[in-house]
């Protein structure tokens, strides 16, 4: 609508047309989530400028309304015959030219009133706009401009209406690029018409971002709608993204957020939901009213079919008397049109339909609310049967997600201990706070329920790896500059003093590569010209100087039986000559992963190769049926070509093998197995040159463990699911989301598989796969071709009990020591640490409101309530509990220990998160 007074008789005005060379749905060349024709052309052929006739509008809305319930309830409906009638008077009036009597019809049928205990749709007009899909960002820029310009006129013209607009992210674009329209939607705002929801940077990915990301999606999102608006959204709204983590509840709880919608679940295949109103309960305990609307869509057009499936299709009936009804053209963007809020006059309180009431979210859930004593329970994450293929597609996001979020913990970490110590200039510190800032909103924006899943069109992930290369540039930038300030006065010249700096909170060990000219002590293997491996240690989260570098026990390997054995003070491995396990056991222990007296051996490390043929969703989804096609590739009777199992390097500090196999007459993969003497895993370092199409690479260990549950790790914990198919629900989770790691295990021998890079796994019996590679076709023609490199493990351990070990393990993993030479004039330094099992330090960093105080953010690792001792630098002021907004709670007390250390005793229950505010002068 361009005006709603406007006649050919005022001056003449000039309107601007935007295009883009895409449909709403993209430009795919033979669908919409084909690839993007890049050939096709679009012409402006006309525009038509025309004024309409208010009562034929009227007329012609009155009579699809009318057609509308006559097909939707039904030919037993007495109300649907009622209002066939009523059309069929309208349309011989409207014959007759009597158009005034053929709208008193009308008017007079829609007067009829339902029942006082009809049950009532809240409609709420939505535009669920994705940041990136089948477009780039920068039209999606464009696309909420589009939108909300549209919806800011319907507002202004539907007093009734109420519009909830989610994602932070759309609306800093808006008002950068778009003022004029953001001080219109402002205006809006505060009149609660146009109603900021969800309280996240971007509608993120459900399961991959690791729980640190969630936090600042939340942080980000909140602290931009208090700042923008004078207020916090109360619903985590997210409608769209392919599962749900287990911790959302307690994450929520962190920022004020107790109420939750989605309908994404609606798309499961095996199992229908069974709730669309509950309490759901978190990972901890924690717990948040949520709600799927009944219509199974956030697209719904306001039609009468939509209205009655909402009451029909409501699997609470009788405990609830109200769902949301969430209207308007989404994905693509658009929103509720005039069209639909006429039809919604129309159905407000008419007799055979539900009632139709527009409310704001908040209203809706304050009804629901009043009700909820009436709801059931559901525990735990909410795994959606479908698009469970998006753990693995586009390898490379996944990787760079990865990276940047161990990056910009690591820099953050630096920035704050430079902080506390007090010794860089105010105005330096915050420039390179704001850095970070900037970093994990690209970070975040990648983390949208479309891009870092996989199944964007490949124009996205040119964005996305420009995104991450600014990132990591930016934590790059941050940590050369903190380092002059980590140790000794920067002014000073530096010695050449080699230190190695650890930021995980555990006293760590590694094999380093240093220069000889730069290690002092015995040189005991080489690792290539002018270059040496040594073994290290570093406090945690510290520093320690390498003048005297460790002497641990030998790594050795040697060939029996045309297998190598691999074997250091940790553990015993066998290798046969196509890469495979034989044997696995942790040393000293008679007990062996892979044999089991009486029954079949097993293997590690099988290479496999599945037929990867969905139904539709190419990119987004793999079908059980893959299961049943799997080909060892690592094995002489697969017929593929071989090169088999050589020794590179013997010990004593490393032993490493090396082997290739060519996949196909396209794809090939050479990969190094490496054990080092200060290592509790084997490690599988992976370069392929990947050029398949439909097919999937996962890597197998078909274990002897009688493991009825596998555990993955998850987001501030992790999950266990079950490995047999007694139920639906345990068959349909054939391929599940776990990030660093996941373990069988009996009471006292377990696996652990550990990981750099990947998302997706099976876990079926004594078995455990790690997904490795896809190749979908759409909407990305060319997804994950090209070379590859990653990295998993194998970890052998003493069972259930052993989890810490598994935990940390897998951190290490993730976050090398790193050697840099500098001034110091003394040993070693600790700035943070945890004692206690069971605990982990998430995060270190500087509080969002710049005051200089530090937030450390721990979380309980097992499950179990446990007891921890932080360990802080310097004496603080005040140290606080507060919650995720980084708004201070309660205090906690101090203990000065020898040394003047300064402690903080915590008490964790089962899996809490805890977000600690310490405040120095």
């Amino acid at each position: 609508m361009l005006s709603l007074c406007w006649s050919g008789s005022q001056e003449t005005q000039i309107f601007y047309i935007e295009m883009a060379c895409c449909g709403m749905f993209g430009a795919g060349a033979d669908g919409m989530i084909s690839p993007p024709d890049e050939d096709s052309v679009f012409q402006l052929e006309a525009v038509e400028v025309s004024t309409r006739d208010k009562l034929v509008y009227k007329l012609l809305t009155d009579i699809d309304v009318l057609h509308d319930m006559t097909v939707s309830l039904g030919s037993n409906d007495l109300r649907a015959h009622q209002a066939l009638y009523a059309a069929n008077h309208m349309i011989n009036t409207i014959i007759s030219g009597n158009y005034s009597q053929a709208s008193q019809i009308a008017d007079t049928f829609f007067g009829k009133r339902n029942g006082d205990l009809a049950h009532t749709v809240a409609m709420i007009g939505n535009c669920h706009i994705d940041s990136a899909w089948l477009w780039p960002y920068s039209e999606t820029k464009r696309k909420c401009a589009r939108s909300w310009s549209s919806t800011v006129l319907l507002l202004e013209e539907y007093p009734e209406m109420k519009f909830a607009c989610s994602q932070a992210q759309q609306f800093s674009w808006v008002k950068l690029h778009y003022p004029k329209l953001y001080d219109k939607i402002s205006l809006l705002v505060k009149a609660k018409r146009f109603i900021p929801v969800g309280g996240t940077w971007v509608e993120m990915d459900g399961l991959i971002p690791s729980g640190e990301s969630f936090m600042r999606q939340f942080l980000y999102g909140q602290l931009f709608f208090k700042r923008e608006f004078g207020a916090l959204c109360k619903e985590f709204w997210l409608p769209d993204t392919f599962g749900y983590s287990a911790q959302f509840p307690q994450i929520c709880k962190n920022f004020g957020i107790t109420r939750f919608l989605t309908q994404k679940m609606s798309w499961s295949l095996f199992n229908k939901f069974p709730h669309h109103n509950f309490i759901w309960e978190g990972l901890d305990g924690s717990t948040i009213l949520a709600h799927f609307p009944p219509g199974d869509s956030y697209e719904l057009r306001v039609r009468v079919k939509e209205a009655v499936r909402t009451i029909n299709n409501l699997q609470d009936k009788g405990r609830v008397s109200t769902s949301a009804f969430l209207y308007g053209h989404g994905d693509g963007g658009g929103g509720p049109t005039r069209n639909m809020l006429e039809r919604s006059r129309r159905l407000r309180d008419v007799d055979g339909c539900p009632r139709m009431e527009h409310m704001s979210p908040s209203a809706f859930f304050e009804r629901l609310e009043t009700e909820q004593h009436n709801l059931c329970r559901w525990v735990g994450e909410l795994y959606l049967e479908l698009h469970n293929g998006t753990y693995t597609s586009q390898a490379r996001t996944k990787k760079q997600n990865r990276i940047c979020e161990f990056s910009l913990r690591n820099t953050e970490i630096f920035l704050a201990v430079v902080a506390v110590k007090g010794k860089m200039k105010k105005e330096e510190l915050l420039r390179h706070q704001d850095k970070l800032h900037d970093a994990w909103e690209k970070v975040l924006l990648n983390q949208f329920h479309d891009v870092i899943p996989g199944t964007s069109i490949g124009l996205v992930y040119h964005d996305a790896d420009r995104l991450y290369k600014e990132a990591l540039a930016s934590t790059e930038e941050v940590q050369r500059a903190c380092r002059p300030f980590l140790f000794e006065d920067p002014g000073k010249k530096k010695n050449g003093e080699m230190v190695v700096i650890n930021t995980l909170p555990w006293p760590m060990r590694q094999v380093m590569i240093v220069e000889e000219e730069g290690t002092q002590g015995e040189v005991q293997q080489s690792a290539g010209e002018g270059q040496y491996y040594v073994a290290v240690e570093a406090p945690g989260i510290g520093w320690s100087k390498l003048s005297t570098p460790l002497t641990p026990p030998k790594v050795t390997v040697s060939l029996t039986n045309n297998c190598y054995i691999l074997e250091n003070q940790y553990m015993k491995v066998q290798v046969n000559r196509f890469g495979q396990v034989e044997s696995l056991m942790v040393a000293g222990e008679s007990q062996d992963v892979f044999r089991r007296e009486g029954t079949h051996a097993g293997q590690g490390n099988q290479l496999v190769l599945f037929d990867d043929v969905p139904l539709y969703w190419d990119a987004w989804d793999t079908m059980d049926y893959h299961l049943e096609t799997g080909r060892v590739l690592n094995v002489k009777e697969s017929g593929c070509e071989v090169n088999e199992v050589e020794v590179v390097q013997s010990g004593p500090l490393v032993v490493r093998l090396k082997w290739a196999l060519k996949i196909s007459e396209v794809s090939s993969i050479t990969q190094e197995i490496e054990l080092s003497a200060v290592s509790p895993y084997l490690v599988f370092r992976c370069k392929v040159d990947w050029h398949e199409s439909h097919k999937f690479l996962k890597v197998l260990f078909n274990t002897a463990l009688l493991a009825r549950t596998a555990a993955f790790d998850s987001q501030f914990g992790f999950v266990e699911r079950a490995t047999h198919c007694n139920t639906s629900w345990d068959s349909a989770k054939f391929e599940v989301c776990g990030h660093k790691w996941a373990d069988l295990s009996e009471l006292s021998l377990g696996m652990a598989v550990l990981n750099d890079c990947k998302y997706g796994w099976t876990a079926r019996g004594s078995t455990l796969m790690l997904s490795l590679l896809r190749s979908p076709k759409a909407p990305d023609a060319k997804c994950d071709m090209g070379q590859h490199t990653f990295s998993y493990a194998l970890m052998p351990h003493k069972g259930c009990g052993d989890k810490t070990r598994v935990q940390r393990c897998a951190y290490e993993f993730n976050s090398n020591l790193a050697l840099l030479s500098t001034s110091v004039s003394h040993d070693s330094e600790v700035w943070f640490s945890l004692a206690g099992s069971g605990a982990m330090i998430e995060a270190v960093k500087l509080a969002e409101d710049k005051s200089g105080d530090v937030v450390v953010r721990l979380y309980e690792t097992l499950g179990g309530t446990t007891s921890a001792r932080l360990k802080v630098p310097r004496q603080p002021q005040r140290v606080c509990l507060c919650n995720g907004l980084e708004e201070p709670m309660s205090d906690l007390s101090l203990e000065v220990g020898q040394d003047d250390e300064v402690f903080v005793d915590l008490t964790l229950s089962p899996f809490k998160i805890a977000n600690i505010r310490i405040t120095y002068n």
